[in-house]
């Protein structure tokens, strides 16, 4: 995995990461709030994208559609590429001027693909890609958040206790061998409220952007 990030990117992108029922997305909107009170250009995004190779890894991921575990590797890291250099992607966006918050990126495909595939193809496959400036790993027990889960109407394939357990071990690991190659990580108590959470969310975002609470 690349060390390196740009200087826009190194400054204006920051990820949020967890396993499933983490509370990203719930965040996500939170954070976004907060910064647009305070007057700071921000853009919300996730992966899967909406765009069309996003829209085939939501389908298999339902259940829909399916195919191979290096095939949806390969899948995720072409919509990741058409997410960052794409029209209107996170290049162009930060370019424009506004901080852009991702509800996942690279350490997702490290973990959820390091578990389905091996670590190899993964690694490989996001290699290139930029470092964000700031990625705030949610960390929950995979209990808590699948009693979360589960008062969904649906659930995705990924979403099994096994399953999202195994997920959990390998965003530690991968986690910590992305810091040693110079990615800044925080590391957030998500099985607190929700309240708790952005409040922790927030000191490390407002240190990161250089912004009063």
């Amino acid at each position: 995995m690349a060390s390196y990030n740009t200087d826009e990117l190194g400054k204006r992108f920051i990820v949020i990461e967890g396993i499933d029922g983490a509370g990203t997305t719930t965040q996500l909107e939170l954070l976004a709030r907060s910064l647009a009170a305070r007057n700071v250009p921000c853009v919300t995004t996730a992966e899967p994208t909406k765009g069309p190779v996003g829209k085939i890894i939501r389908a298999i991921l339902s259940g829909q559609m399916q195919a191979a575990p290096t095939t949806v590797a390969y899948l995720y890291a072409t919509d990741r590429n058409e997410h960052l250099y794409g029209s209107q992607g996170v290049i162009e966006t930060i370019k424009a001027g506004s901080v852009v918050i991702s509800d996942r990126y690279a350490l997702s495909s490290l973990a959820y693909q390091g578990v389905t595939c091996g670590s190899a193809l993964p690694w490989r496959l996001n290699s290139g890609f930029p470092v964000p400036g700031l990625t705030l790993l949610f960390e929950v027990s995979p209990e808590i958040a699948m009693g979360r889960i589960r008062s969904r109407p649906v659930q995705e394939i990924y979403e099994t206790l096994e399953f999202q357990r195994r997920v959990y071990t390998m965003y530690k690991r991968m986690a910590d061998r992305l810091e040693r190659r110079g990615w800044r990580i925080e590391r957030i108590d998500a099985a607190q409220d929700i309240e708790s959470v952005h409040r922790e969310v927030e000191s490390h975002v407002f240190a990161f952007l250089g912004i009063e609470a």
